[in-house]
C-alpha cells in the first residue's frame, strides 16, 4: 500500500505517529507482513511513520490514517481541497508562533549562562562575544586565512546535548579555518598546532536564529577542540583557457 507519496506532501510536519496504528487502519490487520506486496506496503509505512515522528507534530493517528485510506482509494474525502489547506496554513501559523516563542525563551536561556560562564576562572571574552578557555597551550604555529584545520572536536549544547563529535568518529575532522560558524572560526584562528581549547559560541555567532537537528533555535554551542594539524590553502581552481593564455583573462588583454 503506497501511502507516502500521497500524504507526505501535505505534511510538512508531524509529531510521534503509532505506524501499526495507520497500518490496521488501512489493512484490517496487525500481523506481521509476509508476502512481498505486505512487506513493501509495511516497509512504506514504516519510512513514513519514521519521518513524521523526527518532525514533531501532535497528530490524531485515527485521522492519519483514516485521511491515507480515502485518498489513497480514491474515495471521497471527509474535508474539501480548500478546508484541508486552511487547516495546514494554521498549522504552518500555530508552528512559527511556537518556533518564535522558543526562541526567545532560548535567547534568555543563552544569555543567562554565558553572564555565569564568563566568570568562571580561565574564560576569556573576545571583544565579538566568543568565550574560550585554554586547556593546553600550543606549542605549533596559529592558522591563518585561508589554511586547512585538522582538529579532534566534540561539540554540544549548552544543555550538554551532544550534536556531533570527531572523537566519537575516532578520525580527526578537516576544513578551512573559514568553513565553520564564525565563532568557532574565531577560535580557530587563537589556537596554536597542538593546543587544546573550549569555546562557548553565543548565538550570533552560531546558528542564531535557525534551528538545526539537535541544535535548538538561540543555542551556545560548546566545541571542546583540539588543534591537530593546519595545512596550507589549497591553491585557486583555474577556468579552462586556450592554450598559451592565461586561464580565466580576458581576450586581449
Amino acid at each position: 500500500m503506497k501511502t507516502v507519496n500521497l500524504f507526505s506532501s501535505i505534511v510538512p510536519a508531524a509529531g510521534a505517529v503509532a505506524v501499526a496504528v495507520t497500518l490496521t487502519l488501512a489493512t484490517g490487520c496487525s500481523r506481521k507482513p509476509k508476502d512481498l506486496k505486505e512487506q513493501v506496503s509495511y516497509s512504506v509505512g514504516a519510512q513514513f511513520g519514521r519521518s513524521l515522528k523526527s518532525q514533531g507534530l501532535d497528530l490524531d493517528t485515527k485521522s492519519l490514517g483514516n485521511g491515507i485510506v480515502d485518498g489513497y482509494k480514491g474515495e471521497k474525502l471527509q474535508l474539501t481541497e480548500e478546508e484541508m489547506q486552511q487547516a495546514m496554513m494554521k498549522l504552518a501559523e500555530n508552528r512559527q508562533t511556537e518556533m518564535k516563542a522558543q526562541a526567545e525563551t532560548n535567547k534568555k536561556k543563552s544569555e543567562e549562562f554565558l553572564e555565569k560562564n564568563k566568570n568562571v576562572e580561565g574564560v576569556i571574552t573576545t571583544e565579538s562575544g566568543l568565550q574560550y578557555k585554554v586547556d593546553q597551550e600550543g606549542e605549533g604555529p596559529s592558522p591563518k586565512d585561508g589554511e586547512i584545520v585538522v582538529v579532534n572536536f566534540t561539540g554540544k549544547t549548552a544543555e550538554g546535548l551532544e550534536f556531533d563529535s570527531s572523537v566519537k568518529r575516532g578520525q580527526p575532522a578537516e576544513f578551512p579555518v573559514k568553513g565553520v560558524v564564525p565563532g568557532w572560526s574565531e577560535g580557530l584562528l587563537l589556537m596554536k598546532k597542538g593546543g587544546k581549547a573550549t569555546f562557548y559560541v553565543p548565538p550570533q555567532l552560531g546558528y542564531g536564529e535557525r534551528p538545526r537537528q539537535k541544535m535548538p533555535a538561540n543555542s551556545v554551542l560548546i566545541f571542546e577542540t583540539e588543534l591537530v594539524d593546519i595545512k596550507p590553502a589549497p591553491p585557486p581552481r583555474q577556468m579552462p583557457g586556450r592554450p598559451g593564455r592565461p586561464s580565466g583573462r580576458p581576450p586581449g588583454k
